[in-house]
């Protein structure tokens, strides 16, 4: 499936997910409705709300309140972004300035602040604690996951395990809370550990292709300046690759990178990258992860909802952007 066609299959979950979130957008405060419109409505795939559809549906769930849960999802996710660009000192996301570049830090992140706070507001709606238990849970998890990329920036030491305990924390999570959202809205506790291992499993291989994208997209495809990882020492599996396979000149210009020199050595670093095997390496994970995916949901009963959560683990291997 494409997906066009996954999106297609859930079309008016979707209307209402877009209008739910332009409906709780609203604030008397009008920085707060502009900066929020802006990232919002700047080009992202809204891979996390589609989720929490797909997994509602596949569920059997017949309610509304999957919608809800859809923009708490998406405001979660952007609240991260608008507090990720400040971290990072990004310029550019989606094609277009950052709301850091074009309002500053402290706008950024106050209204970070507030999509958290709306998202949990909207969150005890449905009068569920399982769903408030496992959103606080992932938030806080989420945060964890910040601060260990944090200090592992710069250090040219960084493990694999390290390196897949952060994007554990920080991508992953948020992609389990979106799909096990479906089984607990439909009253099915059985389903809850599948669809968690999926959400997992789909984070992971996600979050790999973009660490490998960095040196390998094209950057108006990307929507992101090339190199970014690099420009703030992020030491992801690429580079990890390098340093304990390659010969000492190729690790020496990469622990230079990782350590102070950054996007100075981006060619340089580039092409290691590509000649050494560590963008298919990383694919392979990617795909290992993928796999998992798809094989955690093997129990659950043939539809063509299952068939578009599998896609989704396909798409998310085998893209450009």
């Amino acid at each position: 499936m494409t997906l066009s066609e996954i999106r297609a299959l859930i079309k008016e979950d979707i209307q209402a997910v877009d209008q739910l979130i332009l409906d709780r957008l609203s604030s008397d405060v009008v920085l707060i409705n502009q900066i929020g419109h802006y990232i919002i409505n700047s080009g992202g795939k809204r891979l996390r709300p589609l989720l929490v559809l797909l997994s509602a549906r596949a569920c059997g769930y017949q309610g509304s309140n999957h919608q809800l849960m859809a923009a708490v999802i998406e405001f979660i996710h952007t609240s991260t972004l608008l507090h990720d660009d400040v971290v990072d000192e990004s310029d550019t996301r989606r094609g277009n300035k950052t709301a850091n570049e074009v309002w500053g830090n402290a706008a950024s992140v106050l209204v970070g602040d507030f999509l958290y706070s709306r998202s949990f507001e909207m969150m005890v709606e449905p009068g569920e604690l399982k769903i408030m238990q496992v959103m606080s849970e992932a938030t806080n998890v989420i945060a964890e996951g910040e601060v260990l990329q944090l200090l592992n920036c710069h250090d040219a030491d960084t493990t694999k395990e390290r390196y897949m305990e952060v994007i554990h924390r920080k991508t992953a999570k948020l992609f389990e809370a979106a799909t096990q959202m479906g089984p607990i809205l439909a009253k099915k506790p059985e389903l809850e550990e599948p669809f968690v291992a999926y959400g997992r499993h789909l984070g992971a291989a996600f979050q790999l292709i973009d660490d490998a994208l960095d040196y390998t997209a094209n950057e108006e495809e990307l929507g992101k300046n090339i190199g970014d990882d690099l420009a703030e020492g992020k030491p992801t599996l690429p580079l990890i690759y390098v340093l304990e396979n390659g010969n000492e000149g190729e690790k020496n210009i990469i622990r230079r990178a990782i350590e102070s020199e950054g996007i100075n050595l981006l060619d340089e670093v580039t092409a290691i990258i590509k000649a050494s095997g560590a963008i298919a390496y990383t694919q392979e994970i990617a795909q290992k992860e993928a796999n998992l995916a798809k094989s955690a949901l093997s129990s659950l009963k043939d539809s063509d909802l299952k068939t578009a959560l599998c896609s989704l683990a396909d798409l998310a291997v085998n893209r450009s952007h």
